[in-house]
This record gives C-alpha cells, sequence and structure tokens, in this order.
C-alpha cells in the first residue's frame, strides 16, 4: 500500500483554477464587495516586490472581511459541483484503482484549504494539506497565507503527511502538473506528470516518469506495477 499525493489544479481537474472558479462563485452570490476589490489590488501593488510572479497565488485578499464559517458552507456546495463537472475522467479512473487496492489518498495543493477539505472528503482521502488562509476572530483578514504548498514548503507538506501516515516519500506515489510541483516529484518513489507544463513535460521525459494526457500547449505560469491510464 502507498500514500498517493494528489494535486488539484491542472491534475485532477482542468484549469481555469479551483479558485479562481470559488472567486466567480462568490462574487455571483453577492460576497466579494468594494471592500474585498480594493484589498485584492492593494495586495498585488504591495506584494509584486516581495512575491514576483507568484504575487497572484498569494494573493487571498478577496476573502477580506468575509465569516469563515460562511465560506466553509458555501466551499461544501462548490466542491459537489466541481467533482459533477470538471473532474478528469483518468484521475477518476486512477483514484478509483488506488481505493480498490488499499492505497491511502491525500490532496497536497495549493488551493485553499476550505476548497481542498471537502474535496478530499469527497474523494476519499482521508489526508489532506493546503492553502491555509490567514483569519482572526472569525473572519479571513486577506493577508498572506499562513500555509502555502507551492514548490519546497509543498515538499515539506509531502514530508508532513508522510509522517502522519508512517511512510516515506520513496514509497509514495505524486500527481502534479507543473514544473514547480518537481521538488516533490523528483523525491517520491513513484512520481506522474498529469497534463505537464512544458517545464515538466520536458523532466519527466528526460527522467522518463509516466506522463498522463499529453503536455499542456503552453506553461500555465511564465516501482510496482501500477493502474492503466485507460
Amino acid at each position: 500500500m502507498a500514500l498517493v499525493l494528489v494535486d488539484v489544479d491542472g491534475t485532477l481537474f482542468d484549469r481555469p483554477s479551483s479558485e479562481a472558479l470559488f472567486i466567480r462563485y462568490l462574487a455571483g452570490r453577492g460576497h466579494i464587495g468594494l471592500r474585498q476589490v480594493a484589498a485584492a489590488t492593494w495586495f498585488f501593488a504591495r506584494g509584486l516586490p516581495r512575491y514576483g510572479r507568484h504575487v497572484a497565488r498569494k494573493n487571498k485578499a478577496y476573502l477580506s472581511g468575509l465569516d469563515i464559517d460562511e465560506v466553509a458552507q458555501l466551499a461544501h456546495a462548490f466542491a459537489d459541483a466541481l467533482l459533477e463537472t470538471r473532474l478528469r475522467g483518468v484521475m477518476a479512473r486512477r483514484l478509483r484503482w488506488h481505493r480498490e487496492h488499499g492505497d491511502t489518498l491525500a490532496l497536497l495543493s495549493g488551493t485553499p484549504e476550505f476548497i481542498a477539505a471537502p474535496l478530499a472528503l469527497r474523494l476519499g482521502a482521508g489526508l489532506w494539506r493546503a492553502t491555509r488562509c490567514a483569519e482572526r476572530e472569525g473572519r479571513f483578514t486577506g493577508q498572506a497565507p499562513t500555509r502555502h504548498p507551492l514548490a519546497a514548503e509543498k515538499l515539506d507538506c509531502a514530508r508532513e503527511l508522510c509522517r502522519v501516515a508512517g511512510t516515506s516519500l520513496e514509497r509514495c506515489v505524486a500527481y502534479a502538473d507543473e514544473r514547480h510541483d518537481l521538488p516533490l516529484l523528483s523525491q517520491v518513489g513513484r512520481p506522474v506528470a498529469v497534463y505537464p507544463d512544458r517545464g515538466l513535460a520536458r523532466a519527466a521525459r528526460r527522467l522518463g516518469w509516466e506522463v498522463l494526457g499529453p503536455p499542456a500547449p503552453a506553461p500555465v505560469y511564465p516501482g510496482a506495477a501500477g493502474p492503466n491510464q485507460g
């Protein structure tokens, strides 16, 4: 049995990202107003020198002032719709195969935790690590996240999941789609590139990793025998 680490955006689902779709979901229900738009704009301007090309990923200011419990309730309904309409068939089959063979599923993603948690529960994943948004007194502050699984920090979260599951990275399977996932994929026993961006596709070809689906047409951002793809 293996610990199976599964990315969300670009891996389980095609883009746009689950977070981008959830922002639209919130806006369509009147939860994003001038306060949130102004806060997000200010975060981008202030955070660009610090975060560079990752500033959009770090920008959670669209949540400024929103009630944590209310957002969580909305995210549960959103997760149902997301799984019904956007889950990639190849990944649905892979997850089913892993469940049938007794593997432990874990979501490991930069999507916010309030999205990852209901997705994990619906997919039969008992473990998850995702972006933890800053909060205070029951509301989101809109500040930079306190945990953001990206690149090296994603690898740290994977190690934490291994400790919880009582296993090692060498005994893990990992599914991911971006070159930013290379620090993680290069450490696990069985890396799988899913509809990879160009950087990851090149690395996967060079290293002989399994690839599910064709490489993405453009970059998204400037062991044991396994199941068949079909």
